[in-house]
């Protein structure tokens, strides 16, 4: 049977939600990211809209060269619970259509209609049904959507026409549609791939598909037959749902490299913070706690211990990063970034007690909880994460 696969990506997802919860934004260029620090920040951006994308500006860069670049720009922190509310009622539409959906991120998703033609009809007029309703039901929001008969050509037909673009590619359209697109467009291909392939008069994937397979194989290995079919449009990989996030983490990146260890026990547990929290509004638990360390001088670590019983409490998670972190040997160096996440997440409640009395640190983590609900997220603050030089703020 013929496949249809949909790829949806949101349009400049934090910032449209930027514009959407503040109208007077649109029409300026937004950043979303690490504070500019007027220039001297040292984050990155995490989303640019598309008026900032006219200076140049894109995810990932520099948040000091997007300062550079755009002094005017408006310039505003990641809003992670936010963007993850909007996620989710765009991903409950989403499951209306079929229960194949496969979420990559925070704003993006496969759906496999192939057995939900006979109850939606045309997959064109599912796409723009999906487009509308996200306008109407969540926001003004604007997706991009690609079809195709598999992953990899609906990934790519949904990036041609952005934003709010709508491109179908069928089967007797895959070597028009992707033979002129440049090498660099197959999944794999990087920086370091692409001049290789280009000193062997490779510069499109329709030369790459001409090439012959068992040289490629020969320079390449297996990667080099992964390349060919991709080439020729073939990828088989199926629409996996995922029903729970692999991980919930933070990480921090300090705007000079510290050496005072006070001062990274400190952030790590204000990160700690917000992703015990985050497991709690999500109502997730997990075993394995996870720190990140990057060095000075760019050397990253990370060091993980696993639970004898899931979590999502501040006391427990905070007391085995603090661990990890006094163990770790940073041979004098200082630490440029600190993360730490939580995976082997399980959904579903805590196994009470006999008496069904809470324990003290979970008591705590509801009294911060519901402060915070009612008041905002900086009316209460733990002892623990407080401290002098506190960098509280992340790069999302």
């Amino acid at each position: 049977m013929r496949r249809v696969i949909l790829h949806l990506d949101m349009d400049a997802f934090f910032a449209a939600v930027e514009e959407m919860d503040n109208p007077s934004l649109r029409g300026k260029p937004v950043v979303v990211g690490a504070d500019p620090k007027g220039g001297r920040g040292r984050g990155v951006v995490s989303t640019a809209n598309y008026e900032a994308r006219k200076y140049g500006i894109h995810s990932a860069m520099p948040i000091s060269e997007a300062y550079r670049r755009c002094p005017h720009a408006v310039f505003l922190p990641v809003r992670g619970h936010r963007y993850a509310e909007i996620s989710r009622q765009i991903m409950a539409i989403l499951r209306q259509y079929t229960p194949l959906v496969e979420p990559l991120s925070i704003d993006e998703a496969f759906l496999d209609l192939t057995h939900t033609l006979r109850i939606h009809g045309d997959p064109v007029a599912v796409a723009r049904e999906i487009k509308s309703r996200i306008r109407r039901e969540v926001g003004d929001l604007t997706a991009s959507i690609g079809i195709a008969p598999n992953k990899f050509l609906a990934k790519i037909a949904s990036d041609l026409e952005k934003p709010d673009g709508l491109v179908v590619v069928g089967e007797d359209q895959i070597e028009a549609f992707l033979w002129p697109l440049p090498v660099s467009r197959l999944w794999g291909v990087g920086k370091k791939t692409q001049p290789v392939l280009e000193a062997l008069g490779i510069r499109t994937i329709g030369h790459l598909a001409r090439f012959p397979k068992e040289e490629l194989v020969e320079r390449f290995g297996s990667f080099g037959a992964h390349l060919w079919e991709l080439a020729h449009g073939v990828d088989d990989r199926p629409v996996v749902p995922a029903s729970e996030a692999k991980q919930v983490s933070r990480e921090h990146t300090f705007e000079q490299d510290v050496g005072d260890l006070e001062v990274v026990e400190r952030t790590l547990l204000a990160l700690v913070d917000r992703v015990t929290r985050t497991l709690r509004d999500e109502g997730v638990r997990g075993r394995t706690v996870t720190l990140k360390i990057r060095l000075e001088d760019f050397s990253t670590f990370t060091r993980s211990r696993t639970l004898s019983e899931p979590t999502d409490r501040f006391a427990v998670v905070a007391e085995v990063a603090r661990d990890l972190l006094h163990r770790f040997r940073r041979e004098g160096k200082r630490v440029r970034l600190i993360g730490v996440g939580v995976s082997n997440l399980e959904r579903g409640a805590r196994q009470l007690s006999l008496f069904d009395e809470k324990e003290p640190e979970e008591a705590a983590d509801d009294v911060v909880d519901l402060v915070r609900k009612r008041f905002g997220e900086q009316a209460i603050r733990r002892a623990a994460a407080l401290g002098r030089n506190e960098r509280e703020r992340d790069d999302g």
